[in-house]
């Protein structure tokens, strides 16, 4: 690992310009994780998502941080990092790391959004300006290089195909990390007979409770008993499934809704037997880990970066265009998981205290290189 970093910490500044929750969690454990660093950061609230992704540098305009000099820029993926720089000209040739917790190439459209390409060109810009380009996810980098080609071949002239090889060297994978006190011994063993099901993921439709709706109906309809909680982020609007869900399952619900103890949130991730996943969408599936690392075994689709860590004797066939079908095949995956005895695997290597050297020293190699140069 380099170690010739100046006997000052370097000044490091942090932009978060849609603040969600995983992004805020990611960050601050980030800056604990790495005192060699002098950190500042700047965040804007997660809301209005067309007007961040695209206004942040505007809101930023007269920041007094942006005055400053700094040794190094961390921005994350709804940062407009070209005009930031390009407003705020001493900062042109600060060395940037780009985090990218989602690209706009794979993320759906949310219902009543009108179609529009400028999301994907503030990613595209940021990914080209910044030295080194980071990826929760090994699914989130593929479909970003892919989106960016055939963003390509649709545009009329002017393409310089050659940056598709630049992003792709610049670019690495590095996972937001697990924090370490969330891997916890199970107190007492799986029920595989009545299982504890958690879903535990924000309540839209992108993350399939359509989806989890067939699936819970397809295990009553087998006589499969079992235990039901539904917890994660909840909104004013929410998909019609969950009504749902809560009418047909009510005897089996166990927690419903948001959770704001995050200590009742912890106890509930070590109390379930399987975690669950319906999502169509997940870039990097935090909620998953994290239920994993308490010892719950995965039930998850065979698409998205979950092969990347769920075992495939606990990923069930992804059937996208049939839900019904993905239902049936989910039911068996479980069916099997329970009477086979499988075991919950614990995600390690995504830790914290495996990940903090490995995000040290892509901090440390990006000063390095800047200054060789």
């Amino acid at each position: 690992m380099p170690d010739t970093i100046p006997a000052r910490k370097p000044r490091t500044l942090l932009l978060s310009a849609y603040d969600a929750d995983s992004h805020r969690r990611w960050r601050e454990q980030l800056v604990a994780s790495q005192p060699r660093f002098h950190w500042q950061t700047l965040t804007l609230p997660a809301r209005f998502f067309r007007w961040r992704i695209r206004g942040n540098a505007l809101t930023w305009l007269n920041e007094p941080l942006l005055q400053q000099q700094w040794d190094l820029l961390l921005v994350t993926s709804m940062v407009d990092l070209v005009s930031i720089r390009g407003l705020h000209p001493h900062l042109a040739a600060t060395p940037a790391v780009l985090y990218m917790h989602e690209n706009q190439f794979a993320y759906p459209e949310s219902q009543g959004q009108h179609a529009s390409v400028d999301p994907q060109m503030v990613n595209l810009y940021s990914a080209l300006a910044a030295d080194v380009v980071l990826f929760n996810s090994d699914w989130n980098r593929r479909s970003f290089l892919e989106g960016v080609a055939r963003l390509y071949r649709k545009l009329p002239d002017g393409v310089p195909s050659e940056t598709l090889g630049q992003l792709a060297d610049k670019s690495q994978v590095l996972p937001v990390p697990i924090e370490d006190r969330l891997f916890v011994d199970r107190t007492e063993p799986l029920n595989r007979t009545c299982p504890h099901l958690l879903w535990n993921h924000r309540w839209e439709y992108d993350k399939g409770p359509d989806r989890l709706l067939l699936l819970l109906d397809e295990l009553e309809k087998r006589g499969q008993d079992f235990r039901l909680s539904v917890v994660g982020q909840t909104f004013r609007q929410q998909p019609e499934a969950f009504d749902g869900i809560r009418q047909r399952h009510s005897e089996r619900i166990q927690h419903w809704g948001f959770l704001p103890s995050r200590s009742d949130y912890d106890r509930l991730l070590a109390e379930a037997d399987v975690v669950i996943s319906t999502a169509l969408h997940d870039f990097q599936g935090l909620a998953m880990l994290e239920a994993m690392a308490g010892g719950c075994l995965a039930l998850a689709p065979e698409r998205l970066a979950y092969p990347e860590y769920v075992p495939p004797s606990q990923l069930y066939p992804s059937v996208a265009d049939d839900a019904r079908a993905e239902a049936r095949g989910a039911a068996d995956r479980l069916t099997a998981m329970l009477n086979r005895s499988v075991e919950p695997l614990k995600p390690l290597e995504w830790g914290m205290g495996r990940l903090a050297a490995a995000y040290e020293n892509i901090l440390i190699t990006t000063l390095e290189k800047h200054r060789v140069c």
